[in-house]
């Protein structure tokens, strides 16, 4: 049976719903907003997180509500194609990727809320179980770069693995000393990336140097135009992809067959499209790690529940959001984090 499959039919009852934002300084340098929906019924709630990175689409949502009314009696498969028809910003998002980000917001609410309904986990409900999960820290190192944030956690917290972001201005002593640590899992070249605060061209003298200076590592999202394509394909075995994959359509559109992606479910939209992907992917021995967009609240435990029944043992962009703040905070956990004792509906 199909994963979705096994959840389609959950019953799901929905007698009110509210929403509410918050906002928290990150160690990448901006602050980072969230609001999180919370969906009610049978004395039960489920709850999920929109990532959208735009603070104005949060503000509008605070100040202007929805038309929405995700009130009624339906199976998870019926309350998910019944968002087709809603409204879920009051005006359009900043970006295209708000609509997927919302979407998911909902509907991983509503499986929350279904799952807690049946008084069931979503391990459980997919005749799969938790497994502790391993995971890499996601940092930027600043301006102008040094090994000062990467040296700081290591410090704390000597066996962390890393997902860093190499941008041009990294030079041959910096590379060297990561690679010395022998911590560094995932370069992400972020070359997928367009129109943001973290777009990185594409630098064919880069390319070159992490890909040689980080034998062993994933090299996530590098863009493939003239002077980098070369390098890119001599180190396909270990190129991942991350901002272009939101479903099945798009995994098949890469420009070669991957041995590599990082999953990031806010990307999908939909639950279906996001467990269509992973079985695609899986049947074809693809390797997989989750990944998280600074989720503030819940939505942190549902990609770490995700990751712990999906693809444990990759290298998982979804450490505690703690290891995100400016300051190394002690007392956090460590990799790999603990499946929880008593699981209940679609959290950790």
């Amino acid at each position: 049976m199909a994963l979705f499959d096994r959840l389609a039919d959950l019953s799901l009852v929905i007698e009110d719903h509210d929403r509410s934002t918050r906002t928290r300084a990150t160690s990448s340098g901006f602050d980072r907003t969230t609001t999180t929906f919370a969906l009610r019924g049978g004395g039960e709630t489920g709850m999920g997180e929109d990532v959208t990175y735009d603070a104005e689409d949060h503000e509008r949502l605070s100040e202007r509500g929805l038309d929405a009314d995700f009130t009624g009696e339906y199976t998870f498969a019926e309350f998910s194609a019944s968002l087709d028809d809603e409204a879920l910003f009051p005006e359009p998002p900043e970006r295209e990727t708000g609509y997927h980000y919302r979407r998911w917001a909902v509907e991983s609410a509503a499986l929350d809320l279904a799952l807690r309904q049946a008084d069931t986990d979503l391990a459980s409900a997919l005749d799969r179980t938790y497994a502790p999960v391993r995971f890499v820290v996601s940092t930027r190192l600043g301006e102008p770069p040094s090994a000062a944030r990467v040296e700081a956690l290591l410090d704390a917290y000597p066996d962390t693995e890393f997902k860093l972001d190499p941008t041009s201005d990294w030079g041959d002593d910096l590379v060297d000393a990561l690679a010395a640590t022998g911590r560094v899992r995932i370069v992400d070249l972020k070359g997928q990336y367009h129109g943001t605060e973290v777009d990185q061209t594409p630098d064919p003298a880069l390319y070159r140097r992490v890909v040689e200076g980080f034998p062993e590592a994933v090299v996530e999202d590098p863009a493939l135009v003239e002077g980098t394509e070369p390098i890119v394909r001599d180190a396909a075995d270990r190129v991942s992809w991350d901002a272009p994959i939101t479903g099945v359509e798009s995994v098949r559109d890469l420009p070669f067959e991957p041995s590599w992606l990082n999953v990031k479910p806010s990307r999908f939209g939909t639950v279906e499209s996001l467990l269509d992907t992973v079985e695609y992917a899986l049947d074809r021995e693809m390797a997989l790690y989750g990944g998280g967009q600074f989720e503030l609240g819940v939505g942190r435990g549902q990609v770490q529940a995700l990751a712990s029944i999906l693809y444990p043992d990759g290298p998982n962009d979804v450490a505690p959001g703690a290891y995100n703040d400016p300051d190394v905070p002690g007392g956090l956990p460590t990799s790999p984090l603990a499946p929880p004792d008593e699981p209940s509906g679609f959290r950790w």
